[in-house]
């Protein structure tokens, strides 16, 4: 195991001295385009030790009824929090719920030289998180991706801890377990190349991988995503957990599952077929199943489907509804919260103008003054910020 400098109970060390170094140096700089006022609440980064002695680093933020992410391929606590990739999901659940998430052994803020990274060690440290988490009755159980294997082993364990099991771009079989050679050559190539190019200064060996999870990125979300894959474990340990994705399976558990289930996944994601999300739809009795329009296995915030995942998730929880205005929007002028409500039901700034009776650069200049206020840069950011922090409710 690799050794760790010493830190006191929530103190965010990354794992290894030199990570902290390379990754502020050389990760792509977003805070410049960072309004001062914070978009996201704070969040607090603790350690555990599992049974097999490895430590976990996992998070939580924010307050309200726990949601309890299980851990999915390559993660940082940290990095991830800055995010224009994963940004929008972690803002959305932290909004409605205490979100705790966590790295998985081998990457992140984590221990990586393990040994163990089987799938049987997935279950194990979700359960370790969720007892540090200790959470005060049932929650809500998030597994994205391969994240869904150990969620669907929790939750068919533990039928009485867990209120509602959301699933996203999921799969009950690993890669090599779907009966698919041609999928199984192509992830055999992809570890290969991850042995040996990963770790190589040519984004191009990672953009391979890359491409296929977010393939409507901007280039600044490529070349996020390339930098996360670089930074949160070696070449050798990514190669073993694309591996051990490959030999996962839970099939037999989908059917003893008795929570109420959330199966959503992308038409046309090229990393888990529409078909993964299908058969645990079929499987798990009473599942609801959501067919998102989209090739990205990660949703992109400027992307409908990811409107329609949130709407869909906050529905079947029914608890992560905040409740009453979020008191960030006691910083708006009145003039402000006008042009706010006005934004929010689709009038352009021409509309907005006349119907305050004020010029179109004034509306322009209230709605620049209120994004700053809100730590958004765009409409469609300031739109979804009113909508999750309960603007104009009591």
């Amino acid at each position: 195991m690799r050794g760790r400098p010493s830190r006191r109970h929530g103190s965010p060390v990354p794992d290894g001295a030199d990570f902290a170094l390379r990754s502020r140096d050389n990760r792509p700089d977003f805070s410049k385009k960072r309004s001062p006022v914070e978009k996201r609440p704070r969040q607090r980064i603790h350690y555990l030790r599992t049974a097999d002695g490895v430590q976990l680093a996992w998070a939580d933020a924010s307050a309200g009824p726990l949601l309890v992410k299980a851990a999915n391929w390559l993660t940082h606590l940290e990095y991830e929090w800055e995010s224009p990739v994963w940004g929008h999901w972690l803002r959305f659940f932290s909004s409605h719920f205490r979100l705790v998430r966590y790295d998985e052994r081998g990457c992140g803020m984590s221990d990586w030289n393990v040994g163990d990274l089987s799938p049987d060690r997935w279950i194990e440290d979700l359960e370790a998180v969720v007892a540090a988490a200790a959470p005060q009755g049932p929650f809500t159980l998030l597994g994205i991706s391969h994240g869904a294997v150990a969620a669907v082993s929790f939750a068919a364990r533990y039928p009485e801890r867990v209120s509602h099991l959301l699933l996203y771009g999921a799969y009950a079989r690993g890669w090599s377990r779907r009966g698919d050679l041609d999928a199984i050559r192509t992830y055999q190539a992809i570890t290969d190349l991850i042995r040996f190019g990963w770790g190589k200064d040519n984004p191009a060996f990672r953009q391979v991988f890359t491409s296929r999870f977010i393939p409507g990125a901007t280039d600044e979300q490529m070349n996020w995503f390339n930098e996360l894959c670089r930074k949160t474990t070696s070449p050798k340990i990514a190669a073993e957990l694309m591996e051990a994705r490959g030999k996962a399976e839970v099939v037999d558990e989908l059917e003893r599952v008795r929570t109420p289930t959330l199966v959503a996944h992308a038409r046309n994601d090229q990393v888990v077929p529409l078909a993964e999300g299908r058969l645990i739809a079929s499987a798990i009795p009473g599942a609801e199943f959501v067919e998102l329009d989209s090739s990205n296995h990660i949703l992109l915030e400027s992307e409908p489907a990811w409107e329609r995942f949130r709407s869909a998730a906050l529905e079947f929880t029914g608890l992560g509804r905040p409740v009453g205005e979020d008191p960030i929007f006691r910083r708006l002028t009145a003039r402000e919260r006008e042009v706010l409500t006005l934004l929010t039901e689709g009038l352009g700034n021409a509309d907005i103008a006349e119907r305050l009776a004020l010029s179109e650069k004034t509306v322009r200049n209230h709605l620049s003054n209120l994004f700053d206020k809100l730590g958004v840069w765009t409409r469609a950011q300031a739109i979804v910020f009113a909508r999750d922090r309960g603007f104009g409710t009591s």
